[in-house]
């Protein structure tokens, strides 16, 4: 089953005295593309998230995940300053009050108030802690953002199974038009050829005006075309059927079906037809963009 790229999925829960909100949300894109937002102490955590990801069957889309860990326990936990950043902060408070003329009324409790100077020390277990403890979390929220993208997923493809079956309704009417236009092209052609030929008075073979005639009745037939798109239909009701993921495989097939539905406009020159082949490109247009969303 098809799954759609949009999505969200958001958690909440208290694991390990924290409290854990975690909050997925994506939208169309070519490849996939992992953007994280945690808070600083908790920063270690962020490159193990987008192979987590991944390892969910998450594959395409712009996927932004916001986490936000607030302590409530915390025991056996020591603090440490990152002097680095504590520095520039402070100096930079520094620059404010000198730009603007302001009383430097710096002390401990104002720059304090910045938490991001505060660096949480943790064992190898701790840190091994906390990931197992935000998984409970995360896995929460991936849960619900996937269940979000089956379901769309779903409509998504209830409406491109109806487009597809218009397309073949359309198709079925210019093969029985295409049937009887393409006989009577050749005897129209037969007919004013031989006109030509008499009033002209050009003597002519009989047997090498039907071969013409029938050689250029098969350049204009379209029963080659009709048989690719139907493959090609086969192939996009297979594909929407699969677990795997599926977009850019419609995509490419959807090309191949406008290139014979190109190619069935160029060589019909009947008026009905070339409505018919509008209203199939226009189909095809909608699906088009409508497999952009698809992962």
């Amino acid at each position: 089953m098809i799954k759609s790229m949009t999505s969200f999925g958001r958690a909440r829960n208290t694991v390990g005295g924290k409290d854990i909100t975690v909050e997925l949300k994506s939208v169309n894109n070519r490849f996939f593309d992992c953007s994280v937002k945690l808070p600083r102490a908790f920063s270690f955590l962020e490159e193990k998230i987008k192979p987590y990801l991944q390892s969910k069957s998450i594959s395409r889309g712009k996927v932004d995940v916001y986490i936000t860990i607030n302590v409530i326990d915390t025991p056996d936990v020591s603090f440490d300053i990152d002097e680095g950043y504590t520095a520039a902060y402070i100096s930079a408070l520094q620059k404010l009050g000198e730009k603007f003329g302001l009383a430097n009324d710096i002390s401990i409790m104002s720059v304090a108030k910045n938490s991001d100077i505060f660096v949480i020390k943790k064992s190898e277990d701790d840190a091994e802690r906390d990931w197992n403890d935000l998984c409970v979390v995360l896995d929460d929220a991936i849960d619900k953002f996937l269940l979000a993208r089956q379901r769309e997923g779903e409509n998504i493809c209830r409406d491109l199974c109806g487009k597809v079956e218009s397309i073949q309704a359309r198709v079925n009417e210019i093969e029985k038009i295409s049937l009887t236009d393409t006989s009577s092209y050749r005897e129209k052609l037969e007919a004013r050829l031989r006109e030509m030929l008499s009033d002209n008075r050009i003597v002519f073979d009989e047997n090498r005006i039907l071969t013409e005639c029938a050689i250029f009745a098969d350049k204009i037939a379209i029963d080659e075309e009709l048989v690719r798109l139907r493959s090609h239909f086969d192939g996009f009701a297979d594909i929407l059927k699969s677990d795997e993921p599926s977009g850019r495989k419609l995509d490419f097939l959807v090309q191949e079906i406008n290139r014979e539905t190109n190619t069935i406009g160029s060589k019909c020159q009947n008026s009905a037809i070339a409505r018919l082949v509008v209203d199939i490109k226009c189909d095809i247009e909608k699906i088009r963009e409508q497999i952009q969303n698809i992962e």
